[in-house]
């Protein structure tokens, strides 16, 4: 009987996951965050403060998604767009999936570190007023 919560406690995160996505791609497919007076909150610290936060545009990049619009997603949040497969590979990882040769990907992007860097990073180059980095921003 022991083994069965330590597997369930392995699975657990990608199992929550998989039920907030499947949630949130109901919302988004009903729900559009381009029209004004949608439901959907906006970024909190874009409307105190005027600066893009690394989350930025998910929201819509998100809508995107969900509609097949990958230039649309890329255009809200390239950083979502391109997270979110290594997003499911951190899960896969948790559960117990994992491919030998994803080892080193894997020892990058459980290093904190990394995301500590990429985010604030992402957050100020989006920030920028100067091409290239004004493609970073939500549009």
């Amino acid at each position: 009987m022991s083994a069965l919560p330590s597997r369930l406690a392995r699975w657990a995160p990608l199992l929550a996951s998989t039920g907030l996505a499947a949630g949130a791609a109901v919302v988004l497919r009903n729900v559009n965050p381009y029209v004004a007076g949608n439901p959907l909150p906006g970024c909190p610290l874009y409307a105190l403060t005027g600066l893009y936060c690394p989350g930025c545009g998910s929201t819509r990049c998100l809508y995107s998604l969900v509609h097949f619009d990958l230039a649309g997603a890329m255009a809200m949040n390239p950083l979502l767009v391109i997270s979110l497969p290594l997003l499911l590979l951190m899960l896969l990882n948790i559960a117990g999936i994992r491919p030998r040769v994803l080892d080193p990907l894997m020892r990058i992007l459980a290093n904190p570190m990394v995301w500590l860097w990429l985010l604030p990073g992402y957050a100020l180059l989006r920030n920028l007023p100067w091409a290239p980095f004004t493609a970073l921003a939500p549009v």
